[in-house]
């Protein structure tokens, strides 16, 4: 198996012309990957890597047998310098194939790619040349013929695609092509794209084209650069050392996103944004998205509700004691444990019962008639449970619609990672299960914390991971006191956590109570705020450079204090 690696360059006489030869080198990267791109038409593809320089390859010369071929005004104009070898009717493939080499003799590269060359190359250019790429517009080995749009489209399938593959010899001894050998080189890559109700040719080319092909050919030659590919001429398998799921538990090399349009949503966060929730019908965990609406009749769920009910429904799993909570633009407005689901919902709403106007309602507990009682005392749009009793949803559903949903068990977690699109891209992390118990906390003030203390330090910890950074959760007991989401100084935060607890909650306030930070305070003055609103214990990440700062200010007002040695940051 020889392993593809960035090549070096060499002249060397060919056939009677000097041409430019092509090494392997052991170790990876070298100088910046060059690329000698063959075009028939427009070279979109080609034009599309220059742009991007995938794994810093860069376009060295644009090739194409006709003469007035688009694509050579597009790369003169990206300053990539161009060759023509027309195809005239008295030579033969591997006297062309030999006149390409020749005009591609002046420049170094390490790499070819076709792109909509119209013609079949043989050994004559393939053993030659460094490795050639080609991309076709379907998954191969489906569809491999001229028409492959047109071809997926008769077929009725409803996923075609795209294929870069190394290009092998479609030829026999004479010359000839051999149809079943067209693009039956080893496979690099490919990229799936749906087929839709009304496509026709010309609609899936450009999907095909831009959504397909444009992700896959840079792909394959940023493979090609980093020195990823393996290559078996004689299995005729390709092995990309950079394309793989890593069982050991880091994140896969390609994602592809397995959903399907579930609803038309009234509009998205605003009413001028058009909005689609979709689904995965692979997703075993409760979801707001599989959730069944139980009371008939109300309106659909908004694009917000479903954020927001996504949010109050990750918050409640956290706790194994009947626990509820209501949030507001995906914070936390309160939440608490409790014996009963009734109690839990009365301390979560009283955190900030103002606050929790118009909120969303999760409980980890199937509700019953009590509980259902204490929710529609006051507006609600959504109410998220595993389950209601017939009295509870008597209660319920007379209300006009507040929508009522049941996710069924809350056991087990199936989603692994989570994403976020950004523009270009999405980023993907791993969902933060992190759990802590009182064994985890490191004590590193002169007053250790009390039994009820660790316990509160626990609970507001579980809590603070789902409150928008920079976050600061006021708590005593297992219910929360007062909450500061969202602030761009961690002061703050504590400023506004303690007036949440002063002018908000109800039948309770600060006096005595713990305070969670979820990352470090880089200096003392947020220990000073707190001390102001009555906090006698702190839980936090510590690892600042002034933790001894913060450590003695805590000592000083007599508070305990602990350490998590893990930060709880939470951005969207």
């Amino acid at each position: 198996m020889a392993k593809i690696l960035p090549y070096q360059s060499t002249y060397v006489h060919i056939g009677g012309f000097e041409t430019a030869i092509t090494f392997a080198l052991a170790g990876g990267h070298t100088s910046m990957t060059r690329i000698a791109g063959m075009a028939g038409n427009r070279g979109r593809n080609l034009l599309n890597v220059a742009d991007r320089s995938p794994g810093g390859a860069e376009l060295a010369v644009v090739l194409t047998n006709t003469p007035d071929a688009p694509v050579l005004e597009a790369a003169a104009e990206r300053g990539i310098p161009t060759e023509v070898v027309p195809l005239t009717e008295d030579m033969s493939r591997s006297e062309h194939e030999e006149a390409v080499i020749e005009a591609l003799s002046a420049y170094e590269f390490d790499l070819v790619c076709l792109d909509g060359y119209m013609r079949i190359l043989s050994d004559t250019f393939l053993e030659e040349t460094p490795p050639t790429l080609n991309v076709h517009p379907s998954l191969l080995p489906s569809f491999p013929g001229m028409d492959a749009w047109g071809d997926a489209l008769e077929a009725g399938v409803s996923v075609t695609g795209c294929t870069v593959h190394l290009v092998t010899d479609a030829t026999d001894d004479d010359g000839e092509v051999v149809e079943s050998e067209i693009d039956g080189g080893p496979i690099v890559t490919q990229e799936p794209i749906p087929i839709y109700e009304g496509d026709d040719a010309d609609s899936l080319k450009e999907r095909v084209l831009y959504e397909g092909e444009f992700r896959a050919y840079p792909r394959a030659v940023k493979w090609f650069a980093e020195g990823t590919l393996e290559v078996d001429e004689e299995a005729g398998e390709v092995t990309v050392d950079a394309d793989v799921a890593d069982e050991e538990g880091g994140l896969p090399a390609r994602r592809i996103g397995p959903s399907d349009r579930l609803d038309t949503l009234r509009y998205g966060e605003n009413p001028h944004q058009d909005a689609a929730v979709y689904a995965d019908y692979t997703c075993e965990e409760a979801s707001v998205v599989h959730a069944d609406q139980l009371n008939e009749g109300a309106k659909a769920l908004s694009y917000n509700n479903y954020n927001d009910a996504d949010g109050a429904l990750n918050l409640i799993k956290e706790f194994d004691e009947p626990a509820a909570a209501v949030i507001k633009h995906t914070n936390p407005a309160g939440c608490a444990t409790a014996d009963t689901l009734a109690e839990a919902y009365e301390k979560a709403l009283s955190t900030d019962p103002m606050s929790a106007f118009g909120g969303i309602v999760s409980l980890n507990r199937e509700c019953d008639a009590e509980t259902a009682d204490l929710i529609t005392d006051s507006f609600k749009e959504v109410v998220v449970a595993p389950g209601y009793t017939d009295d509870a949803l008597e209660v319920l559903c007379a209300k006009d619609n507040l929508r009522v949903l049941d996710v069924g068990d809350l056991e087990g977690a199936s989603e692994r990672f989570t994403e976020k699109p950004i523009v270009g891209g999405r980023l993907v992390q791993e969902r933060d299960d992190q759990s802590i118990d009182v064994n985890d906390l490191e004590v590193v003030t002169e007053r250790e914390p009390t039994d009820d203390e660790l316990e509160s330090m626990v609970f507001a910890w579980q809590t603070l991971k789902h409150v928008k950074s920079n976050g600061i959760l006021f708590t005593k007991g297992t219910e929360t006191v007062g909450i500061g989401m969202g602030q761009v100084s961690r002061v703050d935060a504590v400023r506004l956590a303690a007036m949440k607890a002063d002018e908000h909650a109800e039948g309770k306030d600060a006096e005595g109570a713990v305070m969670a930070s979820d990352a470090f305070f880089p200096f003392p003055d947020g220990i000073e705020e707190a001390a102001k609103a009555g906090i006698e214990a702190v839980v936090q990440p510590g690892g600042s450079v002034n933790d001894d700062d913060v450590i003695a200010a805590a000592d000083e007002h007599g508070m305990a204090m602990a350490f998590t040695g893990q930060r709880s940051f939470r951005h969207d």
